[in-house]
């Protein structure tokens, strides 16, 4: 009992370095998003409990508008299961690093967002720690970043007495900032201008307010037809 203890604490203390770089973002980010779930009507417990259980940062700042909305549960799967498609290539990539994990497995699949994915992917891990601790510990305190941020942020929007309008622009710079970051680690760009390019045809074809579930349908398809090439051409 005292080694599984204690192998445990090792790997906590190992896995918490690796989230330093999260923390910042996703308390920010979290933040940003507590205080614009309370400047459009909602008490803190709706961010708190949505990143507890959703802990989908895109698809929670879009469950904003979906709530003020009209009750439309066929859309609201459609646009989350769209939005967050990327994660079954993420499961794809981790089937054998989650192996033996044991009932850890299930905690690292809920918790998996796009930096502890590329953390547990990515990270030299000791061989005297525990790979499936280490893991988990990576997403609990990611985790736990964003219900924190979130959470005070929904607490204290209300004692923030300042213009907060334009604040629900932070969800578009975010996903700017998260394609420029991708456009500066890729060595080739296809994929960004498909997605581009998709877009705007879509934009024009079904207007503003129904172009993003096409065109999300529309990039998966064309990105899976043309995976193999694209690695083909990286690899030469």
């Amino acid at each position: 009992m005292f080694h599984d203890i204690k192998a445990i604490r090792k790997a906590a203390l190992c896995a918490f370095p690796h989230t330093i770089p999260i923390f910042a973002g996703f308390w920010f980010l979290g933040l940003t998003y507590g205080i614009y779930m309370n400047v459009s009507g909602f008490s803190f417990w709706y961010p708190m409990f949505m990143s507890m259980t959703i802990f989908a940062g895109s698809v929670e700042f879009v469950t904003v508008n979906m709530l003020l909305g009209a009750f439309n549960p066929i859309q609201a799967l459609a646009m989350a299961f769209m939005i967050n498609a990327r994660h079954l290539f993420y499961g794809l990539s981790m089937l054998d690093k989650f192996r033996d994990t044991g009932a850890k497995k299930i905690y690292l699949i809920f918790g998996m967002c796009d930096e502890t994915f590329s953390i547990n992917y990515t990270a030299d891990i000791p061989d005297n720690v525990d790979r499936g601790w280490f893991m988990f510990f990576v997403t609990l305190f990611n985790q736990f970043y964003w219900v924190s941020g979130s959470t005070l942020g929904g607490i204290f929007g209300s004692l923030i007495h300042f213009n907060t309008e334009g604040i629900d622009f932070v969800m578009t710079a975010m996903f700017t900032v998260i394609f420029m970051e991708q456009w500066l680690k890729e060595k080739q760009h296809a994929s960004a201008f498909i997605g581009i390019g998709i877009s705007l045809l879509c934009l024009i074809l079904f207007g503003s307010d129904n172009f993003i579930i096409p065109a999300m349908l529309a990039i998966l398809g064309i990105l899976t037809l043309i995976r193999k090439p694209l690695e083909n051409k990286l690899q030469d």
